[in-house]
């Protein structure tokens, strides 16, 4: 059973176009080829039957780009490195929030990450990158590129457009950047970059044998809050184990793109393997169903929480994209780049380490615990957890510091983790 048979792409009724919170219901998926079954069944088979050997033959020729496709013509299934059908639909159904033309999902955020950069990268490249990031990028960029004659050259995010600027005046990164890889907002600070003046960047800097791709994490304000392609970014990338999955039971990664770039990316994968499982597939296409919901309670609880926050007398500065300053040039950009604040909160307490771990320890409803974008609000200390392995004093400089606690806000009642946060903050 080949997926193009499950292929039901209409995105209108009439001529009224069909919004993706709708098109997450049924996209990509025909229930009469599946017995009638109301959502895709899991097809848990590591290889599908060919009806002839010529036919496995024309799939093979597809797969490896043997030939061009017939007018009509779609690459059937073979194994499930390859393709299969849960991925196939999520994928289908992943482009909508972004306008992407086409996605590859895997196995984790940090194997999308890495087989991107893989994908486009080569000995003698440079990498760009705005920092902070998140700590296994970090160590990716700064500790395993290297091992492959890869050029890490980090910008901090707070600096604007004219950091990147200032770090392309040096010669031998100006002639050798091969891709710009933001963050933004930035993890756990919260700080924003300028996509569309990473992508002029980029234009500029691009020859015609050498084009410099731009490619942006989203985790952190996800599918609905930003949309990186439309601010001229190449490539978006996402933990999907975070709001994209947003039930803290499953980890996966997505790239997202235009149909050229995701096919090499996807060509890479298979090499790797760093596919997603068909399992990782299907649950991410329950998760889908409810994603507006979620992420929108989310982000209105995390409004309460942030105001509680930034009166408390115990609390030195909060990092929230709902609280900059409108006369702000980090305002304009927000305005310019962002559709709603997100659920990320970053602060400060009084004192240090010490009086964050006390705050910490006294949490009852947010749980303690890395990862974030889940329906539970959790906890959890930057510089001695998710960028523990960041050198100490870049963690500074980036301002990560050691009295700063980062949280991700849930759907719980927004009084209910209020009141938390307040008899926590009691026992500092």
């Amino acid at each position: 059973m080949s997926t193009t048979k499950h292929d039901s792409h209409s995105r209108t009724i009439g001529d009224k176009p069909l919004r993706p919170e709708s098109l997450m219901m049924g996209y990509g998926y025909r229930p009469e080829l599946s017995e009638g079954s109301i959502k895709p069944p899991l097809f848990l088979t590591s290889t599908f039957v060919f009806n002839t050997a010529e036919e496995g033959k024309a799939f093979f020729e597809l797969a490896y780009g043997l030939r061009k496709k017939d007018p009509g013509e779609e690459m059937g299934l073979i194994y499930s490195r390859l393709n299969n059908p849960d991925l196939e639909i999520l994928e289908d159904r992943l482009t909508l929030w972004d306008g992407a033309a086409a996605a590859a999902v895997f196995e984790s955020g940090m194997a999308a990450i890495s087989t991107t950069l893989l994908t486009f990268l080569t000995p003698g490249d440079v990498i760009l990158f705005s920092e902070p990031v998140y700590g296994g990028t970090d160590y990716l960029l700064k500790h395993i590129l290297p091992r492959f004659g890869i050029r890490p050259v980090g910008v901090l995010a707070n600096g604007g457009a004219a950091a990147f600027e200032q770090a392309v005046m040096d010669s031998t990164v100006r002639q050798h950047v091969r891709m710009i890889y933001i963050e933004t907002p930035a993890n756990p600070t919260n700080a924003l970059v300028d996509i569309a003046a990473c992508a002029e960047l980029a234009r500029r800097l691009s020859q015609p044998d050498r084009q410099v791709v731009v490619a942006v994490d989203n985790t952190f304000l996800g599918p609905l809050w930003q949309h990186p392609l439309q601010h001229g970014a190449d490539i978006v990338i996402y933990s999907a184990t975070k709001y994209i999955g947003g039930h803290s039971d499953l980890i996966a990664g997505v790239a997202l793109g235009s149909k050229s770039f995701v096919n090499q990316i996807k060509g890479f994968r298979t090499i790797l393997g760093t596919m997603a499982s068909p399992m990782t597939g299907w649950m991410l296409l329950r998760s889908l169903e409810t994603l507006k919901l979620r992420m929108t309670s989310q982000m209105k609880n995390a409004r309460y929480v942030a105001d509680f926050l930034a009166d408390h007398p115990k609390i030195e500065r909060v990092h929230y994209l709902g609280h900059l300053s409108p006369d702000s040039p980090e305002h304009a950009l927000y305005r310019r780049q962002c559709v709603a604040p997100g659920s990320m909160i970053s602060f400060e307490l009084v004192g240090g380490e010490r009086e964050a771990f006390r705050f910490l320890n006294a949490l009852q409803l947010f749980r303690l615990a890395v990862s974030l974008g889940g329906t539970e609000s959790l906890a959890e200390h930057p510089a001695s957890m998710t960028h523990s392995d960041v050198d100490p004093e870049e963690r500074i400089e980036m301002g990560i510091t050691a009295n700063m606690v980062r949280l991700s806000i849930g759907v719980e009642h927004p009084e209910d983790l209020i009141a938390d946060l307040e008899q926590a903050l009691a026992a500092v």
